[in-house]
């Protein structure tokens, strides 16, 4: 039997024990006898100090109590969990699918306890989030220390990434997402709107001339921003008549950076469409100037999404509650001239191919997202 095979035995025990008598959890095994709750803490702790004597003075237990409890919980899963010499310790495999699937249940422990504790006290504890590299940078980062203001005790993971996140392999509490989510398994509280703008600079604008219709576009250099995943240029779409067009436009720059891609278009070197808040400082200052605004893209809805079966947890709540006044005072997610509201449906043109527009992978990530819930 495989280690992830007995841990997803162990783990399903784990789990039905906690609710039955949290404080008593012992082992099955009646040939070892541990407290399988307090190994668990005590092996992430050694984790997390590398550290045998570190881990032992944070619990304020003896070094051999610790080095007991490790040996104990080897012995009983029968694999070996830590490779150890005289200077290092390093997960082995099975210590890091065990590691993984502990810390979440340790959360999972501390989320319970701290809904019973006195609301005086606040939230407490680790909570991961995931966002859009671009959105955290420019909107969620610089205003971390407010949040950490209002709640001190919760410590908080950011990831910043691209890529669709397994929220629930992952131990991630919460993400914040571009796009439409319509999948029963995810709670998702809108708390903005992304409005996509095309825009050059004054400079190219000069040299090239100021496109007033789509078509106009054939006759333009655009700089390109590629999907990372498959290579491919990101098409751009309009709403010309309540309908969404995708047009695939010319250019001979290809970026797949945020800031490098708006930095190009600063710089003169063609025509970019990206979201509104990206250039929103450069259209103030009259860097960038904003082109065809009658067609822009219908805007995106903006959510913070999280498991059901995470809505009770009191630092996820608050999170969602500050991120959500958060969006709806800055100043960078202003400008969006359409009311979207959850009704808000706009056609697609059939007559055009839509697999490539940046509306198209943003629902594409979603989805995988879903599908990793469910597989």
């Amino acid at each position: 039997m495989s280690i992830m095979n007995k841990y997803i035995k162990f783990d399903n025990t784990i789990r039905i024990f906690i609710i039955i008598d949290v404080f008593e959890l012992k082992c099955i095994d009646r040939s070892v006898r541990v407290d399988l709750f307090h190994a668990m803490k005590v092996f992430n702790k050694v984790v997390e100090t590398n550290s045998f004597s570190l881990a032992a003075d944070s619990l304020g237990l003896p070094r051999a109590s610790v080095t007991t409890t490790i040996q104990a919980i080897e012995k009983h899963l029968q694999v070996r969990l830590l490779n150890r010499t005289t200077r290092k310790i390093s997960l082995t495999p099975d210590g890091a699918i065990y590691y993984d699937r502990t810390a979440r249940i340790l959360a999972d422990v501390a989320d319970v306890e701290s809904s019973f504790h006195d609301h005086e006290r606040g939230p407490r504890g680790r909570l991961r989030i995931d966002v859009k590299a671009s959105i955290g940078r420019r909107i969620l980062i610089p205003m971390l220390c407010d949040f950490h203001a209002r709640y001190p005790d919760i410590e908080l993971v950011i990831g910043m990434s691209d890529r669709p996140v397994d929220l629930v392999g992952e131990g991630v509490d919460c993400v914040i997402r571009s796009g439409q989510l319509k999948d029963s398994s995810l709670i998702a509280r809108r708390i903005g709107t992304i409005q996509h703008v095309t825009v050059a600079a004054p400079s190219y604008l000069i040299k090239y001339g100021v496109p007033l219709t789509i078509n106009d576009l054939q006759n333009h250099r655009v700089v390109h921003y590629f999907n990372s995943r498959t290579g491919r240029n990101i098409d751009w779409d309009f709403i010309i008549d309540d309908v969404i067009q995708s047009i695939s436009v010319q250019g001979r720059v290809s970026v797949n950076d945020g800031d490098s891609y708006v930095g190009l278009a600063v710089q003169g070197c063609g025509l970019i469409q990206c979201p509104r808040f990206m250039v929103a400082e450069h259209l103030e200052l009259g860097t960038l100037k904003e082109v065809l605004a009658e067609w822009r893209p219908a805007p995106m809805p903006i959510s913070a999404v999280y498991l059901q079966n995470r809505h009770l947890s009191p630092k996820v709540r608050v999170f969602v509650d500050w991120v959500a006044e958060l969006f709806a005072g800055c100043h960078l997610l202003s400008g969006c001239t359409m009311v979207l509201d959850e009704k808000s449906e706009f056609t697609c043109d059939k007559e055009t191919n839509h697999e490539y527009t940046i509306r198209t992978l943003v629902e594409q990530q979603n989805m995988a997202e879903v599908q990793g819930l469910k597989t």
